[in-house]
């Protein structure tokens, strides 16, 4: 371990390298509601329980595809109202879509092109595009920080005519074409890197901070396309590893995250790539736990075939987790889930919040300690982010949630919190250390501390982005029969 400190520290002195900062996105009030359904859409997973929100098949019978032998059958994501009617599917809606496409909590800042233009992006290990708002959209969106291609001395146009689009349940969408720059992050050059320009927008997209997305899953995910057949092109962290100035021991990236309620939190929260924080890792005491990673699907997926709950061991044999960034929280098997609501006293389902409330009045002590598997070991999620965020004046929505029909866990930023994340894509694996707070913020917040607690959004007013063709390709929702 010594050596590859060793030479990643001389890495960091030749190229410059540093830490990116990820800033809490302005004004962003996480909503519980919300991040659940953003994640249905996402994955284009149903609930187990009773919901609100669901997945609704449906079959197009529109002149289009009345032709014999061709029908298009495809699921829409739907709410009912709130007062729960006698037939579940009575009345139900489309859920809109709005500027959350991507249930990311941080920004982070990259140049692309010569000279540098800096631009604040998603950074999402659940996905594998770079894409961007350029200067020539059809929707003005923070025009001053839009990338401008014709300004760099480096940028290509695509040579194949690559395309991209990304189309949400609604019929909004986000599309554009394909060309190559080098981009800057956190010091580190990444030359003939494919940006998607997103030149066609609608107006679902006119609000929101971000300027677009870097994706840090693997490139089998990726939504290029060529003449109308899938071509996908190189992630970023795979063409710093195709480079020759970056060693082995180097072809990696790293994450740590902090809770808002944790003291300048603002300033905690990061990335580094092509080096791993030494004095954070000593921090915890304990060496890297590492666990061989499964790609097949594009994501970073490990074995996690246990938990615990104040001790007690949940078994999951043969479960396995991905961990991602762009999911806000950590969804885990209905077995998990209902052992750990069983330990929180008051805890209680809620049809209309979907999901799994706690009385804000809860104290830490009363929270029981909950603990997943990362491969072998076990990782404990910090007590205070197993409470997201209030829902109503009375209670917390958990950050811990059922995955509902999904196969495996999606392990968010509410288990991402609790430790130091090492993404070792170029020795396919992926290193934890724990990272746990000494102090445990609970506090209940009051109207005039929190903008969260002032005016909570109803769970039948939430909109939010949800894909018909899912972004990341594993998972799709529209099937042509």
């Amino acid at each position: 371990m010594g050596s590859m400190y060793q030479v990643q520290s001389k890495l960091r002195q030749d190229l410059g390298l540093h830490k990116v900062q990820a800033v809490c996105k302005p004004g962003r009030e996480l909503n519980g509601t919300k991040a659940y359904v953003s994640a249905m859409a996402r994955y284009g997973f149903n609930p187990t329980e009773e919901s609100r929100f669901f997945h609704l098949k449906k079959t197009d019978l529109t002149k289009e595809f009345q032709r014999r032998g061709y029908t298009r059958h495809w699921e829409q994501l739907v709410r009912t109202p709130q007062e729960r009617p006698d037939d579940p599917h009575t009345d139900n809606e489309p859920v809109p879509a709005e500027d959350q496409q991507y249930d990311t909590q941080y920004l982070c800042e990259i140049g692309i092109g010569t000279p540098q233009q800096k631009v604040k992006l998603d950074f999402d290990t659940g996905s594998a595009d770079l894409w961007v708002r350029c200067t020539d959209s059809s929707l003005l969106h923070h025009a001053d920080k839009k990338f401008d291609p014709k300004k760099s001395d480096t940028f290509q146009e695509s040579k194949t005519d690559q395309t991209w689009k990304i189309q949400y349940g609604d019929g909004s969408t986000a599309s554009g074409t394909v060309g190559t720059d080098v981009i800057t992050v956190g010091g580190l050059q990444i030359k003939d890197q494919a940006i998607e320009l997103a030149k066609k927008v609608s107006s679902a997209f006119s609000s929101g901070e971000a300027d677009g997305l870097l994706g840090l899953a693997f490139s089998t995910i990726n939504t290029i396309e060529s003449g109308g057949k899938p071509d996908p092109q190189p992630t970023p962290v795979e063409n710093m590893i195709s480079q020759e100035d970056i060693p082995k021991e180097a072809e990696l990236f790293t994450s740590a995250f902090y809770s808002a309620r944790d003291d300048k939190s603002e300033e905690k929260s990061f990335y580094t790539f092509g080096w791993v924080d030494e004095d954070l890792v000593k921090a915890s005491g304990k060496d890297i736990t590492w666990t061989p990673i499964d790609n097949s699907e594009g994501f970073w997926k490990f074995p996690s075939e246990s938990a615990t709950v104040d001790g007690e061991n949940v078994s999951v044999s043969g479960n396995t987790a991905i961990a991602d960034t762009g999911t806000t929280l950590a969804l885990v098997s209905d077995t998990v889930c209902k052992a750990l609501y069983a330990k929180i006293p008051g805890s209680k389902y809620s049809y209309r919040y979907q999901g799994y409330l706690i009385p804000s009045t809860i104290t830490a002590d009363q929270l029981p300690q909950l603990s997943v598997a990362v491969g072998g070991e076990q990782f404990v999620i910090q007590k205070e982010d197993l409470l997201l965020a209030p829902a109503d004046d009375d209670h917390w929505y958990g950050g811990v949630q059922s995955r509902g029909t999904m196969p495996f866990d999606i392990l968010g930023d509410t288990f991402l919190k609790s430790i130091y994340a090492i993404w070792d894509q170029g020795n396919n694996r992926f290193g934890a250390v724990p990272k746990i707070e000494v102090n445990q913020h609970t506090v209940f917040p009051n109207t005039e501390s929190s903008p969260e607690a002032d005016s909570p959004e109803p769970a039948d007013k939430i909109g939010d982005v949800f894909p018909v063709e899912q972004v990341k390709g594993a998972v799709k929702s529209l099937k042509l029969l």
